[in-house]
């Protein structure tokens, strides 16, 4: 761990082995930290925060360091991309472009670092000035999932440091090898000490830590949405600010006068991209009647010839699941799809490939005859698993698609901008796709409505989240009011 600009083992002297979920294999052993650890990295911020010089030094030298950090990224791409992979068992070009997409990250929050100046609005009372400014919140506690370790964190991280914040990152406790290389590259950047912690273990003892102390000033999660529920009671306690991103389940809509052979190939890769461990994964497809027979017939066809196998594949299409538990929780949604009376299509079981018997696999799987009242249709399953749905009008199909408790992200498939840009609007998610699956890029928001979370990330808003408004009046020429003779 690194607390207060030193690297650490944990109080306890407890260390956790990190498994390559490929093959099973020990491929590291991290601290495993508890409520002591967390603690004392939340005291280094604190102390950072209001002792030290990273708040008030100029922004445009918080962004010379994002900066640095951004670009020791991009040199030690390769590496982190691998570590990335033995982690995840996601494929290495995934890992290399996820890497690639976080040291813009930081490149474009740098460069936001000394953009707001502050806003100068005008007094209606004579003789006073009024302006508006952002400052930092304060100590940032951040806790990320395990499905994009380093992704995750990049979009706090980033963010919060060229804001001013000091902060205390506690990435999943079973994917923390990318995270702990970049606390490496912010230590070779020069960030001074107590402005960056890191914190190994659990989240039930080191990341409930963070939600509860009164020096935390704010909680960002990604993750499962009991989780975030808890955190939420947590932060409770001081009012702390929160951010949450608690995943989906999301709709992808294809009209029939899509480009048939495009949405087909993408609503593979919407839902079974990365094992389908993606929060904004399309797990449920809604096609329009007219072409469901014929668009499932092919999707299935092609569903069955997904290889895979080895990240370090070249041919490997997909990787495995994250555990042995991950893996038993996609099995027991499986079978209750097939209880609640969903056609299974394809997958629904382990695969029999010898060369894959010691990783955590599961065949991607397809669900027809699906309704909106299943539980596989309305519960994120976060595994390769595809619900089909049907629908007959734009109406019908926004209907379905708002109809759960989550509001993450979604798609709509069609050459028709009217009814594209008619779907789209109706849609209650923080990202619409129209033509496409799965873009994200640093400069525009992400984040849902409903249950899928409070706040942004990236972006201008993602920067604010970081940040405290202020307004400052100046009385010019001050005089008693004489109310009190």
């Amino acid at each position: 761990m690194y607390i207060n600009g030193e690297w650490v083992n944990a109080k306890s002297g407890k260390t956790r082995e990190i498994v390559n979920p490929y093959n099973q294999e020990v491929i590291a052993m991290a601290a495993e930290g508890n409520e002591q650890d967390a603690r004392a990295a939340i005291q280094a911020a604190r102390i950072a925060f209001d002792e030290g010089n990273w708040r008030t030094m100029p922004a445009s030298a918080r962004g010379e360091l994002v900066y640095q950090i951004g670009q020791l990224i991009r040199r030690d791409l390769q590496e982190l991309a691998e570590l990335e992979t033995w982690d995840t068992g996601k494929t290495v070009q995934e890992s290399r472009d996820d890497m690639a997409d976080i040291a813009n990250v930081f490149l474009y929050f740098a460069g936001l670092a000394d953009k707001d100046g502050g806003e100068v609005i005008q007094s209606p009372i004579p003789d006073s000035e009024s302006k508006v400014v952002r400052e930092p919140v304060g100590v940032c506690g951040q806790i990320t999932p395990w499905n994009y370790p380093l992704l995750q964190a990049a979009w706090k991280i980033a963010p919060a440091l060229a804001a001013g914040n000091t902060i205390v990152m506690k990435p999943s406790e079973i994917t923390p090898l990318t995270t702990v290389k970049v606390f490496k590259l912010i230590e070779e950047a020069g960030i001074p000490k107590g402005v960056a912690n890191l914190v190994l273990g659990a989240g039930a003892s080191a990341g409930a830590e963070l939600s509860v102390n009164r020096d935390v000033d704010l909680i960002s999660f990604t993750g499962g949405i009991e989780t975030g529920k808890t955190i939420m009671q947590a932060a409770s306690h001081n009012v702390k600010k929160i951010a949450l991103e608690l995943g989906g389940k999301n709709p992808n809509i294809v009209f029939a006068d899509a480009d048939f052979e495009t949405a087909v190939d993408q609503a593979l890769n919407a839902v079974f991209f990365h094992a389908g461990q993606v929060c904004s994964a399309g797990a449920r497809l809604l096609v329009e009647e007219g072409i469901h027979n014929e668009f499932v017939e092919t999707l299935i066809e092609r569903t069955k010839r997904i290889k895979l196998g080895n990240g370090f594949d070249e041919n490997s299409q997909s990787g495995p699941l994250i555990s042995a538990e991950h893996r038993t929780k996609v099995e027991q949604y499986v079978e209750i799809g097939k209880k609640e009376g969903a056609t299974l299509a394809v997958g629904g079981q382990r695969p029999d490939d010898p060369e894959l018997q010691n990783g955590f696999f599961y065949l991607p799987t397809i669900f027809t005859n699906c309704t909106n009242d299943m539980r596989i249709v309305q519960e994120e399953v976060f595994g390769p698993v595809l619900t089909v749905e049907t629908f007959q009008t734009k109406e019908e199909a926004v209907k379905l698609a708002n109809d759960t408790i989550y509001g993450l992200a979604g798609a709509v498939w069609t050459q028709d901008l009217d009814k594209a840009e008619f779907v789209a609007a109706r849609l209650r998610l923080g990202t619409v796709w129209i033509n496409d699956f799965h873009p994200y890029f640093a400069q525009a928001p992400w984040g849902g409505y409903k249950q899928s979370g409070i706040g942004r990330e990236l972006g201008h808003e993602g920067m604010e989240e970081y940040t405290e408004v202020k307004h400052i009046y100046r009385n010019k020429q001050p005089e008693p009011l004489h109310w009190f003779k």
